[in-house]
């Protein structure tokens, strides 16, 4: 009995080491069939990342290349030209020259960010550097278009007070307090710990969005949404406006009677007002323009009349498709940054996160696009400055009714 005990121990002994062997064996076969599935899919999820890093590298790099190239543009033509020295312009040329230094500047960072692997590789400084020039250019854009929605509306419904108020040193005044509100919207952030920092999902430095209960973020945001509304509503006004007076009856019905440019009959005052303000006035002045200066030149009417009435609402419709491009290519980005303040631990989908910067990032060369598309008399110019970009045109030949 005892040696048949002894090899039943033996036998169930060596069951015992067999077990645990068959068992290590089958984890080492699953880990190794991890690995290689890992191994196979890695090459895949690599792939992929450097095509979407060479992607957004191609898209950044053309969105900066027609930035600058049409802002740049359009500064010179504006600087060069004279006959564009006028109030208007003069936003135009500090809202292009701001998006040139914005793509100078803040874009090479982000490709940088890009090209590093979706990390920023210099010093937290330079990061807030970067985070508070890009919120003070985004800022100075909607604060610089609500200023000039209101002189859009001045000029339509004020033109008197309009032209004689809105020279050039009135212009620089209304840019330095635009400068100014940006600076002071985007400078506080500065001291306060984490609000301006490197995000990895955007590959950005900018402003932290934090849950509702951070106020300063939750204002932060706000103003822009209120800027932006404000300015909308200014325009609709001044659109009012517009229509109402577009169904007014002209004053006027029945034509005067002229004896040597002087006026009599029930259209007098308006024919004799229309004919002294062209030059062709003699005798008194008439009743409706009694404390009116006579104009010099064309260029200093106080009224408003209808080659001038057309071109402050080309102008108007040109600010306004600006400005109604800025929201659109903004509103995305907004409206990720209003879910993460009022969802708390809210995940955006990378996808739609990286097209809403991007459409923000594109905003900095859409202006000039819009510029010279809404803008007849800039096309004009364009052309005039710059021969080579003229057709050929075949000449009128002069012809006589038989």
């Amino acid at each position: 009995m005892e040696p048949a005990a002894e090899g039943a121990a033996e036998s169930l002994q060596q069951q015992q080491q067999v077990q645990p062997c068959h068992m290590m064996r089958a984890s080492f076969c699953h880990k190794m069939a991890n690995t290689s599935e890992f191994g196979e899919s890695s090459p895949s999820l690599q792939n992929y990342a450097s095509t979407a890093s060479a992607l957004k590298l191609a898209s950044l790099g053309l969105i900066m290349g027609i930035s600058l190239l049409g802002n740049a543009s359009l500064s010179l033509l504006l600087l060069k030209d004279s006959s564009l020295h006028k109030a208007p312009y003069y936003f135009l040329l500090d809202l292009s020259l701001a998006d040139v230094v914005r793509s100078a500047v803040c874009f090479p960072f982000v490709m940088a960010s890009i090209g590093g692997g979706s990390a920023w590789p210099y010093s937290a400084l330079s990061c807030k550097i970067v985070a508070f020039m890009s919120v003070l250019f985004c800022f100075h854009v909607a604060f610089l278009l609500f200023c000039v929605s209101v002189t859009r509306y001045m000029a339509i419904a004020h033109h008197r007070f309009y032209s004689k108020r809105m020279n050039l040193c009135t212009c620089m005044s209304v840019i330095c307090m635009v400068w100014t509100l940006s600076v002071a919207m985007a400078f506080p952030p500065v001291f306060d710990v984490g609000t301006y920092t490197f995000i990895r999902e955007e590959e950005q430095c900018i402003f932290e969005h934090r849950y509702v209960k951070a106020n300063d973020t939750l204002g932060f945001m706000l103003m822009l949404a209120v800027i932006v509304g404000t300015t909308h509503v200014v325009y609709i006004k001044m659109l009012c406006f517009v229509y109402d007076h577009r169904k007014m009856k002209p004053a006027q019905l029945v034509p005067a009677i002229s004896q040597n440019w002087t006026f009599h009959g029930p259209g007098a005052t308006g024919q004799a007002a229309a004919n002294w303000i062209a030059g062709f006035g003699r005798g008194p002045t008439p009743p409706t323009l009694v404390g009116i200066r006579q104009a010099s030149h064309p260029g200093n009417r106080r009224l408003l009349v209808l080659d001038e009435f057309k071109m402050e609402k080309r102008i108007g419709k040109m600010y306004y498709m600006i400005t109604l491009a800025f929201l659109v290519l903004w509103a995305p980005y907004i409206s990720a940054c209003y879910l993460r303040i009022f969802v708390r631990g809210v995940s955006v989908p990378q996808l739609y996160l990286s097209a809403a910067v991007w459409m923000s990032f594109a905003q900095a060369g859409a202006n000039p696009i819009i510029s010279f598309m809404f803008n007849k008399e800039l096309r004009m110019r364009l052309r005039a400055c710059f021969p080579c970009c003229l057709g050929t045109q075949t000449p009128m030949e002069p012809y006589c009714v038989i």
